[in-house]
C-alpha cells in the first residue's frame, strides 16, 4: 500500500524545495537565510544547491511548479511575502497536483491497483467517487460471499443465472451499477461466483433496478431469484411487499406501472412470457439488505 502522501514526501517536497532554495539564491539569499525561510537545516540547503539531493523531471518541468517556486522566491525575498502564506500556497497546489493531476498520476505509477480506476481520482475526497465506488463493490462482494454460504441459495438460481448489483447514488446508467461479472450460476448444487465485482457487467438486473430508481424508488440494490408462488408467500409472510409486472411489456414501462400500483414495493416478480423465465427480483438500499431477503425463501 503506497500513500499518495508518500508520493509527496519522496519525490514534490525534494524536487519543490531543491528549485526553490535554487530560485531564493539567485536572488541573493544567504544559504543561512535560505534555510531559515525554508525551515530547514543549512545542511540540508547545503544538499540541494550542489544537487545531492534527487529530483522527478515531471514535477521539476511542470509549468505551474516553476510559476509557483518563482513567486514565491520573490515574495519572500523581498519580505511581501510571509513563510506562513507561502506555505498555504504551497499546499493549495499541491491539493491541485493530487487530484486527477500530476501527483495522481505520480501516485499511481507508484501503486499500480489505482491505474485501474476508470474515473476523476481524488483520494482525499470523503465524498469522493473512488471512495464511493470502492464501498459498494465491498458491499456487493460482502454479500455474494453471504449467497455463497447461504443453504439453499444454489436452488434459488435461476437457468438464466443470478446476480447482485448495487448502484451509485444518483445513478442512471448500468456502467454506474456494480455487479457480478458472468452472473451467479448454480454449479452441481453450489452458488458459484466467476469474479470480483465490476462496473458495467450487468445488464438484465442493473436495468431492473435502474428502471425501479426512475419509476422513484429508493433501492439501491437488487438480487433476481427463480419464482414460484411459494416463494412469493414467503417474502409476504416475512412482510415484504410485492408486485407484478408484465415480462412481455417494455421493461421501464411494465416496472413504472406495477410501482404506480405498488409504490411502496420491495419485491418485483413477472410470471414469465414467450421465452422468458419467470423471475423475482429482490429489491433493498444496498446489498446486503437484498441478501438478507434470501434467508427467508432458501430452503
Amino acid at each position: 500500500m503506497k500513500f499518495i502522501e508518500e508520493v509527496v514526501v519522496e519525490e514534490f517536497l525534494p524536487t519543490f524545495r531543491t528549485m526553490l532554495a535554487g530560485a531564493l539564491r539567485e536572488r541573493g539569499r544567504t544559504q543561512s537565510e535560505v534555510a531559515d525561510l525554508l525551515g530547514i537545516s543549512q545542511s540540508a540547503v547545503s544538499k540541494y544547491a550542489h544537487g545531492e539531493v534527487e529530483v522527478n523531471d515531471a514535477i521539476k518541468s511542470d509549468d505551474r511548479v516553476i510559476e509557483l517556486v518563482e513567486r514565491l522566491a520573490g515574495g519572500l525575498s523581498s519580505g511581501d511575502m510571509s513563510r506562513v502564506q507561502a506555505l498555504v500556497e504551497t499546499e493549495v497546489l499541491i491539493r491541485r497536483l493530487e487530484r486527477g493531476d500530476l501527483l495522481a498520476r505520480r501516485h499511481e505509477a507508484a501503486y499500480p491497483p489505482i491505474a485501474a480506476y476508470d474515473g476523476p481520482l481524488d483520494i482525499h475526497d470523503p465524498e469522493g467517487e473512488l471512495r464511493m465506488t470502492e464501498r459498494i463493490r465491498s458491499s456487493v462482494r460482502r454479500g455474494v460471499r453471504t449467497l455463497e454460504n447461504t443453504s439453499g441459495f444454489a436452488a434459488l438460481i435461476p437457468a438464466v443465472g443470478s446476480n447482485l448489483v448495487e448502484a451509485l447514488p444518483g445513478a442512471t446508467t448500468i456502467d454506474e451499477v456494480a455487479g457480478v461479472p458472468g452472473r451467479i450460476l448454480d454449479i452441481k448444487g453450489r452458488a458459484t461466483v466467476p469474479g470480483d465485482p465490476e462496473f458495467g457487467v450487468s445488464a438484465h438486473v442493473a436495468s431492473l433496478l435502474l428502471a425501479t430508481r426512475a419509476a422513484g424508488s429508493d433501492a439501491r440494490a437488487a438480487l433476481n431469484v427463480s419464482y414460484d408462488a411459494e416463494t412469493i408467500d414467503a417474502l409476504e409472510s416475512a412482510g415484504y411487499v410485492v408486485a407484478e409486472f408484465d415480462a412481455d411489456a417494455d421493461l421501464e414501462a411494465a416496472v413504472a406501472d406495477a410501482l404506480a400500483e405498488t409504490p411502496d414495493a420491495d419485491v418485483l416478480y413477472q410470471t414469465g412470457g414467450f421465452g422468458i423465465e419467470p423471475i423475482c427480483y429482490l429489491l433493498g438500499a444496498d446489498a446486503s439488505a437484498v441478501v438478507e431477503a434470501v434467508r427467508h425463501v432458501a430452503r
